[in-house]
């Protein structure tokens, strides 16, 4: 037996065997994607089996070749619109230019288990199906016969039914407004392969039999298209995964043998030798964004740990994620160890300045207008420097800053703020100046962190206006303050804005210092814990709740802006901001020592939409541990509309039990879900 093998690139779209040889029963083939050209392709690589067998006669004619021209003959031949394998049986012959409605069956894969694929590939694909709905002649419905009946010939084939035969039938009533068009197929026997062969994966050594799983295709499975491309899909990344950052899956053969129906898979592999990661090469343009320190530092790889293609992928995801890249290319290249690969990095810069403005009302804080910039690469690497101002009726407000993002690892951030503001609140009024600092571990939504972490620093002067005894009389006094304020959180949801599943627990602790009519100090502890529980795929059962207590001084010698207050979208829904605890003379809130709040509420989910019933409660106490009486309820109905980055929400609530000079309903629209 001789063959010859066609250059080309297995496995592109589905599988098909290519029978090449010049004995009746065994062929030596290869795979070659070859893109289909006709009316069933609707933008989907097919692979195409070829027959590359001679095909001669006793005269050496060629029945498929196209008819010769007469010559000084000006009328071309006709063509055979009814198919080579097509029936037309029952079909009046008088409505042949008659434009008809048809429908499709396919008759035979009963049986088959792989029916229901090749019936979803079919009806994907098919230019029947396509024009379903259209109306067409006899001659056209014959011609998208004929490209179907080659459709599911290869799609047969590459299920592994080499041996299919499919014909077509349309047949009617006489006079019938609609034709049938009917597919009988016979999908044969079908072929399995007698042995799969990876010559060259012996050359990772001990992880020849890990990387070999990583390529499930194994003798006496079917000859299936899917699987294969699967397999080869999973051992090319787990090679890269695996420390082989030059490896080379080559071009499958496989040969036919018609005789027993079973097929061999030979698939060449070149490992290139396993590598450990080496340094980084960082190709600066015209412009230079940050240098190869700060790429290793948001890089989660050291040098000398294991290639990985996975790890590579992750230091691309993050490069532009900081916003100062548009396009990020990564290569692996040869370093002078041989046992080491150095990583070429080369970005192009996105516009590093952002300007924003916000327009807002709300009943607890009023009307304002807020405008920001901000240039993200002013201190390289990463180092941003900020300025933001509000003016509004209850709030004005104005800051620069500076934030080192990805600050010694990644998602990493060091902050600190120069600010000064006024705010006019029911229950407070301050006029402070300040400066704050942070270094924190935060969550985002491409990386979101279970375990996140804050340390802070702050230093105030705040000039408040308090209630004096029980008169109602106002005074101002002035707060020095410095605070500590420490944060740790688990987060064991699978999404920042839309939990269904999992828990969270954080806590707080402020230990404070106040310089006012001498030094004295306390601390502010918060404990917030939440829960979620899918009760069906589309309803989320959700609970809230939050401790809180100021150890260390009484409710009138802390600054009222540093109390505890509750009420609000984020707090007791159906209130006003806060509203909720002890009043004053003039009916105004003074916060207090210690707090309490729950909520509960069912998320049921509709397509993009959804609706969200809810029960709230909370209670502020002057006393230092929450006694749990005079509990205020709110309920109400929210809609959400989940769009791409996160639920919109929209609830309206209502006090159950108001205090005098709550509203009557309360209205709440913010990005993500309340809790």
């Amino acid at each position: 037996m001789t063959a010859a093998i066609l250059p080309g690139r297995a496995f592109v779209g589905s599988l098909f065997i290519l029978s090449i040889a010049t004995v009746p029963f065994v062929a030596h083939a290869q795979l070659v994607p070859e893109r289909a050209t006709d009316e069933s392709a609707t933008g989907v690589d097919l692979l195409e089996i070829r027959d590359r067998s001679a095909v001669s006669t006793a005269n050496g004619f060629d029945e498929s070749a196209p008819m010769t021209e007469i010559s000084d003959f000006s009328v071309a031949w006709p063509d055979m619109v009814d198919g080579s394998d097509a029936v037309t049986g029952g079909v009046d012959s008088g409505s042949i230019s008659t434009q008809q409605r048809y429908s499709v069956s396919l008759r035979g894969l009963d049986g088959l288990e792989e029916q229901a694929e090749i019936r979803s590939q079919f009806n994907a694909l098919s230019v029947l199906r396509e024009n379903e709905d259209d109306r067409a002649v006899v001659a056209q419905i014959n011609r998208r016969a004929d490209l179907d009946r080659d459709l599911l010939d290869e799609l047969l084939r590459s299920q592994g039914y080499y041996d299919a035969e499919v014909a077509s039938v349309l047949s009617g009533e006489t006079g019938s407004d609609e034709i049938e068009v009917v597919f009988e197929i016979d999908a044969g026997p079908l072929y399995r392969f007698d042995s799969v062969r990876l010559p060259g994966l012996a050359g990772a050594g001990e992880r020849t039999d890990e990387l070999r799983a990583e390529y499930p295709v194994e003798a006496d499975d079917p000859v299936d298209a899917a699987d294969v491309n699967t397999a080869e899909a999973n051992l090319t990344a787990e090679l890269g995964n695996r420390g082989y950052p030059f490896a080379v899956v080559g071009e499958e053969e496989v040969v036919i043998d018609h005789s027993d129906r079973t097929a061999t898979l030979t698939v060449p592999v070149d490992t290139g030798g396993e590598r450990d990661f080496g340094s980084i090469r960082v190709l600066q343009g015209e412009n230079e964004i940050f240098g190869a320190d700060h790429v290793a530092e948001i890089a989660r790889f050291e040098p000398g740990d294991l290639y990985s293609t996975a790890m590579v992928d992750d230091l691309r995801r993050a490069l532009v994620q900081t916003g100062l890249v548009s396009r990020v290319q990564l290569t692996p290249v040869e370093s002078n160890d041989p046992g080491l690969v150095d990583l070429a990095v080369e970005m192009e810069p996105a516009p590093p300045r952002t300007i924003s403005g916000e327009i807002g009302y709300s009943t607890g804080e009023g009307a304002r207008v807020e405008v920001g910039w901000e240039h993200r690469n002013f201190f390289r690497p990463e180092g941003a420097l900020a300025l933001r101002g509000i003016i509004g009726t209850d709030d004005q407000f104005a800051s620069v800053s500076i934030r080192r993002s990805n600050f010694l690892n990644r998602d990493q951030l060091l902050t600190a703020q120069l600010f000064a503001g006024n705010t006019n609140r029911d229950a407070f009024d301050a006029r402070t100046a300040g400066v704050t600092a942070s270094f924190e571990r935060i969550s985002n939504q491409l990386w979101q962190k279970q375990w996140i972490w804050s340390v802070g620093v702050e230093l105030l002067a705040s000039d408040e206006r308090d209630v004096v005894g029980a008169t109602g009389l106002r005074a101002r006094e002035t707060f020095l303050i410095g605070a500590l304020p420490l944060s740790i959180a688990y987060d064991g949801t699978g999404d920042l804005l839309n939990p269904n599943e999992g828990a969270r627990l954080s806590a707080f602790i402020s230990p404070e210092l106040s310089f006012q009519d001498g030094t004295f100090g306390y601390a502010r502890v918060q404990i917030d814990g939440s829960a979620y529980y899918a009760l069906l795929d589309a309803l989320t059962l959700a609970g809230r709740v939050r401790l809180g207590a100021i150890p260390g001084a009484s409710t009138n010698n802390i600054a009222p802006s540093r109390r505890f207050y509750a009420g609000g979208g984020g707090s007791v829904r159906g209130y006003s901001y806060q509203s909720i605890g002890p009043r004053d003379a003039n009916n105004d809130p003074v916060g207090g020592r210690s707090l309490v709040e729950f909520a509960l509420e069912a998320r049921y989910r509709f397509g993009d939409f959804g609706v969200v019933p809810f029960i709230d409660a909370g209670a502020i106490y002057t006393d230092l541990y929450p006694d749990f009486t005079n509990l205020r309820f709110g309920a109400g109905l929210g809609v959400r509309y989940y769009s791409s980055f996160g639920p919109i929400r929209l609830d309206v609530g209502t006090p159950i039990n108001p205090q005098p000079g709550d509203p009557v309903i309360a209205i709440y629209v913010s990005l993500g879900q309340a809790f």
